[in-house]
């Protein structure tokens, strides 16, 4: 490693130890160790191909010196040739144990990562949907990309770095006392000269990359908010793009003064540590010069000091900067444990078993049911807060008890907020009940398989999310093995075929991030097409036609009843069309059911349902009435 390599590495260093106190866990660190297990055969011959690399690298500047001395002793053109032929080889035999050493870096840092990365990812989706609606996605993908890569670096640079430069700083002044103990002292003094401003100018620089994260940060959310469909039509309406404009200019701008002042700090220090070394180089040659003309040193051990000096400061300056680059680490991979530590509320049992096969009913047996705290499903870190929100644990359904039996259609209708989503929720499992039950053929679904569960319960939402993908990869995630034909089947049913075929790409047609570029009855209907291709036991609709008109409407409820014929289903809406045709109607308020019945029966109690049917309902029947319409027919 040249000086120049070593001020830049230390200097790094030092800004990243000047950003506050990294104190180091023992606990992670035996962790680490664990996880590293698999590779220790790999790692047991890095380390030796480290250190014979280290070894190679002393003797090189031997045998330089010994070229000299034979050079002065007039040997002849053999043993010169001799002594050459083996720096040669030395040579060849560096750039093999560095390649060797690369590659066994490469294989042993990328597989960490491998195995960071699947550990996180496999562990993040088996959160609960709470751990999501709190968590800000950029900071859980952080985890996955800079701190396992941060983690990573352990394995692949401070590892290596440690042993080699340790070998390397032991044989160096081994060999320098021996041939001059007074000049290796000398040396030795300069270095307070290296290290000294390095401490200065990292403190300067850790300030100002702070500065310039906390701006790039903001940039960063700026962006993302704004160049999201929802967003930038936002900023579109209201008339703020210059506002906007002139507001990132500013950041960026920040960020373009402080990188300017940063790089000339950078150079400045650089070049004064040149200038050290420079110094050093000259007092070897100086003093050894002095010494080998008094008849006290060869002259080859002038050369191999000389060249052993960059091979002294750059091992200290790097053994310097590893307690900083392992503390580093060890904070990346504390930041990674910390989500794998965050224990899933909604967990399958060892025991858990599959649903019965064929139709299946629904039961809620006295299901009371409280949203989790933060603190049960989330982190602070990961909501890029302080203190996690204490509010939580209120109880939002209080006793409910209902059944639909196999091929039943239950609606469930009451004020925004009364709880009929969470109820739904219930069902699929995104939530787990604090008291009671809710059963599927008989089962409760905490005792039951998710593979089991996820095939027998389908679920079409109001806002029905698509993935930035094709049309036909957003379908196959409800049947990964289905084939075009079973793919324009669904579409037909969902009434979207023909407009599916008037696309350039057809199937293979680009959906855009959450299906923008569709409108939002297209949208909706190629969800419930996802639905009808799943052809799922239970069926939950959540407000599903809310999104379409009144024509849309019409075609999908068609559809929809199709789908729903000889299946379990349960239906969350306020349109007459759907709610008419249930077999039992449930007025749900404040979390407890306050009427039950058919359409016919609510009608005639006058109740809340009656309430509900005159404030939402009575306008369309009168637009029927008015076309000539019976819908009573």
């Amino acid at each position: 490693m040249s000086m120049d390599r070593a001020a830049w590495g230390y200097m790094h260093a030092m800004g990243k130890a000047n950003e506050g106190p990294t104190p180091f866990n023992k606990a992670t660190f035996k962790r680490v160790l664990r996880f590293a297990k698999p590779y220790r055969w790999r790692l047991l011959v890095f380390l030796v191909v480290s250190i014979l690399g280290a070894t190679v690298s002393v003797a090189t500047p031997l045998l330089a010196g010994q070229v000299i001395d034979a050079i002065v002793a007039r040997s002849g053109l053999g043993p010169v040739a001799f002594l050459a032929g083996l720096i040669a080889l030395l040579a060849v035999a560096d750039a093999a144990l560095s390649l060797v050493a690369r590659w066994l870096s490469a294989v042993i840092g990328e597989g960490v990562i491998l195995d960071l990365r699947r550990a996180v990812f496999d562990h993040v989706q088996k959160m609960p949907i709470a751990f999501f609606m709190r968590t800000r996605t950029g900071a859980l993908v952080s985890r996955l990309n800079n701190d396992v890569i941060g983690a990573q670096s352990a394995f692949a640079g401070t590892l290596s770095g440690v042993v080699s430069n340790s070998v390397s700083l032991i044989l160096t002044v081994a060999v320098m006392v021996q041939k001059s103990w007074l000049v290796t002292l000398l040396s030795l003094l300069l270095l307070p000269l290296f290290l000294l401003p390095a401490r200065r100018m990292g403190a300067k620089i850790a300030d100002m990359r702070r500065e310039a994260a906390k701006y790039n940060a903001e940039m960063g959310n700026q962006m993302t908010e704004r160049f999201s469909a929802p967003g930038a039509t936002l900023i579109k309406l209201f008339g703020r793009p210059e506002d906007e404009a002139s507001e990132f200019a500013r950041k960026a701008t920040a960020v373009r003064d402080i990188g300017v002042r940063s790089a000339v700090l950078a150079f400045a220090f650089v070049t004064s540590l040149a200038l050290v070394s420079s110094l050093a180089l000259a007092l070897v040659y100086g003093v050894g010069g002095w010494l080998a003309v008094n008849g006290t040193m060869a002259a080859g051990d002038v050369v191999v000091l000389a060249l052993l000096l960059t091979k002294l400061y750059a091992p200290i300056t790097s053994l310097s900067n590893a307690r900083v680059d392992v503390m580093s680490a060890l904070v990346s991979f504390e930041r990674v444990y910390e989500v794998l530590d965050l224990v899933p509320i909604i967990r399958e049992k060892d025991d858990a078993r599959p649903l019965p096969a064929g139709p299946v009913s629904v039961e809620f047996d006295d299901v009371r049911f409280a949203y989790p705290s933060a603190d049960k499903v989330s982190l602070a870190s990961l909501e890029e807060v302080a203190v996690l929100d204490s509010r939580g644990g209120e109880e939002v359904l209080h006793g409910l008890s209902f059944r639909v039996d196999p091929g039943q259609t239950v609606a469930l209708v009451g004020s925004s907020g009364a709880g009929k989503s969470t109820t739904a929720q219930l069902i699929a499992r995104l939530y787990d009940v604090d008291e009671g039950a809710v059963r599927i053929g008989g089962v409760d679904v905490r005792d039951t398989t998710f593979e089991s569960l996820r095939g027998t319960v389908g679920m079409v939402t109001q806002d029905g999310h698509l993935f930035h993908e094709s049309i036909g990869s957003n379908l196959r995630l409800a049947q990964p093995g289905a084939s075009d034909d079973e793919l324009w089947d669904a579409l037909r049913r969902a009434r979207l075929d023909s407009m599916v075929r008037a696309l350039p790409d057809g199937l293979e047609t680009v959906v855009g991030e959450r299906g923008y570029r569709l409108s939002g009855g297209e949208r909706q209907r190629l969800t419930i097409a996802r639905l009808l291709l799943a052809q799922p036991r239970v069926v939950i609709l959540d407000e599903a036609t809310a999104s379409l008109d009144s024509t849309n409407e019409a075609a999908v409820q068609a559809a929809l009843t199709e789908a729903l014929e000889g299946r379990t289903a349960l239906v969350i809406a306020h349109r007459l069309s759907t709610i008419r045709a249930a077999d039992q109607i449930l007025v749900v308020e404040d979390g407890r059911i306050v009427e039950r019945g058919n359409h016919g029966e609510l009608l005639a109690a006058d109740g809340r349902y009656a309430e509900l049917y005159n404030t939402q309902f009575a306008h369309a029947a009168a637009i029927a009435e008015d076309a000539g319409v019976d819908l009573a027919s």
